[in-house]
């Protein structure tokens, strides 16, 4: 059973930066699609980045802001966000799913990912 631990998440004033880590108990990079997700109150979980061994995907509205990356040694995936807007504020989690989702655009169905952390608060003044 995979557990996934995210961490980092707080408040800022737009225009920061932070970075959520999600810690895996389990070693996740090979045969595996992690995603980062993030769900505002009354919005629907959307797919913010995703990585595999074969590269990165981004929500294209993210692009440039975001920048998704894993650590193989200590199974920590990391997201950096950069220039924060009050339109970030949400709990992001991340997300466990097989490598073949992030081959195509399945990286972005939450509904797809069985492994979930219990996800971290980011809010933006």
């Amino acid at each position: 059973h995979v557990q996934l631990v995210e961490s980092g998440g707080g408040s800022v004033q737009a225009g920061g930066s932070l970075r959520l880590s999600c810690a895996a108990s389990r070693s996740t990079y090979i045969r595996s699609c992690m995603g980062w997700f993030r769900q505002a109150p009354g919005e629907e979980r959307e797919g913010v980045a995703a990585i595999h061994s074969g590269g990165t995907m981004y929500a294209d509205s993210l692009k440039g802001r975001f920048t998704i990356s894993q650590d193989n040694a200590e199974d920590i995936v990391y997201l950096q966000m950069n220039s924060l807007k009050p339109d970030d504020t949400a709990m992001y989690y991340c997300a466990r799913g097989p490598s073949a989702y992030c081959s195509n655009d399945s990286w972005r169905k939450s509904a797809l990912f069985l492994y979930w952390g219990q996800g971290t608060q980011v809010t933006v003044s």
